[in-house]
């Protein structure tokens, strides 16, 4: 595949662009939006520049990467398009237009897909006349960095697409995992607890966003307590996935949005972005020492793991994935610092058991069940 259609030119459009022009695909790049374009254009060539500098690629090599990318005006351009992967809102109405009218415009072999991080790629799938050819491709941000990519076959997707598209992610320098098509695919379905048990801890004013965030830094050596990475990633983009899954679930209490993230998307803190959220991002602003408890680091920490522990059991129990993607994904697609389940069963799983049944005790909320899987592995 040399000719690579990507609709949107946002982050995740540049990034993946950027990623298949440096593997010498032809990349043909469309957006609506043609100032939008223009911005991550030449941020494309800043990014260039310093990996340049830093001696990572050649000069001559920059210019190729930057002239395999043409941006387009029209979805026509795209014709001669091997694969083509939209990377554009999160609505499932405005990808499934964009679909259709792109099905008129490349060829019978010319497959299909979507860098969606939360909705179905079955159901995307079946408003397309040739439902066979769709598949998720999910990419993390940012694109050129982060190793992994969800491959997400729907259950209308051709039966050995989601091996070729495997293929072409490896010989890109990516490490690619298959995963079910179910709600939040691998990564954000086993993710949510990081964010909701870390926003339920602060609700509940057990510990501050600064006292979470360092507890799972010094214990669990993350490279990000959550909420310095909710504010990364942004709030609203990250409480929008959180109502999908819930919503996907059949308001499963598990993956239940927190009205403390509803709050701060509603006044537009969305983290890095707007320059503030959990925290301040203005340019004289002092980040707070948080206080540092022992005994209560031990309960955030225990308590946030268990509940992703507990994810990735059952994600294994449903076949979601095999045991090396559940760890690779995690490991790879979020930076965990191990894969949960070696995590389990280092620390043992009764021990794991153990803080589930006193949090259901406590709560007595469907939100701290435990995966039947959890007790057999004990």
């Amino acid at each position: 595949m040399n000719k690579i259609g990507i609709i949107g030119s946002g982050t995740m459009g540049i990034g993946i662009a950027q990623v298949a022009a440096m593997n010498q695909c032809n990349v043909f790049l469309y957006d609506q939006n043609a100032e939008q374009t223009e911005k991550s254009l030449e941020g494309l060539q800043k990014v260039l520049t310093r990996l340049v500098e830093k001696n990572k690629i050649g000069f001559e090599e920059s210019e190729n990467i930057y002239n395999r990318i043409k941006f387009c005006t029209e979805l026509k351009d795209f014709k001669d398009c091997d694969l083509v992967i939209e990377a554009i809102i999160e609505n499932k109405e405005i990808k499934t237009k964009v679909f259709q009218q792109l099905e008129e415009i490349v060829s019978e072999d010319c497959i299909i897909s979507s860098n969606t991080s939360s909705i179905s790629i079955t159901s995307l799938s079946s408003e397309l006349k040739n439902p066979k050819r769709f598949i998720g491709i999910h990419f993390f941000n940012p694109a050129p960095l982060m190793p992994l990519v969800e491959v997400i076959p729907g259950l209308l997707t051709e039966k050995n697409l989601a091996e070729e598209i495997v293929s072409l992610m490896k010989s890109w320098g990516k490490i690619p995992v298959i995963a079910k098509d179910v709600p939040g695919f691998i990564v954000n379905r086993i993710a949510r607890p990081f964010y909701g048990e870390a926003l339920r801890i602060a609700e509940e004013n057990i510990a501050t966003p600064e006292q979470i965030d360092d507890a799972m830094r010094t214990l669990g050596n993350f490279k990000m307590g959550p909420f310095e990475l909710m504010d990364l990633i942004g709030i609203d983009v990250n409480f929008s996935v959180t109502k999908t899954v819930y919503a996907d679930y059949f308001f499963d209490p598990k993956y239940k949005p927190s009205l403390l993230q509803q709050r701060m998307s509603e006044a537009k803190l969305h983290g890095r972005k707007t320059r503030k959220g959990f925290y301040d991002y203005s340019e004289n602003a002092i980040k707070p020492t948080p206080i540092k408890d022992e005994e209560l680091y031990q309960e955030i920490f225990m308590r946030i793991l268990s509940m992703l522990i507990n994810e990735a059991v059952e994600a294994k129990r449903l076949g979601i994935a095999d045991d090396e993607a559940i760890e690779l994904a995690m490991q790879k697609g979020v930076n965990y610092p191990k894969g949960l389940l070696q995590w389990g069963k280092e620390i043992g799983y009764q021990k794991i058991s153990d803080t589930l049944q006193n949090l259901y005790n406590t709560y007595q909320e469907e939100r701290y069940r435990q995966s039947p899987l959890l007790r057999k592995l004990i």
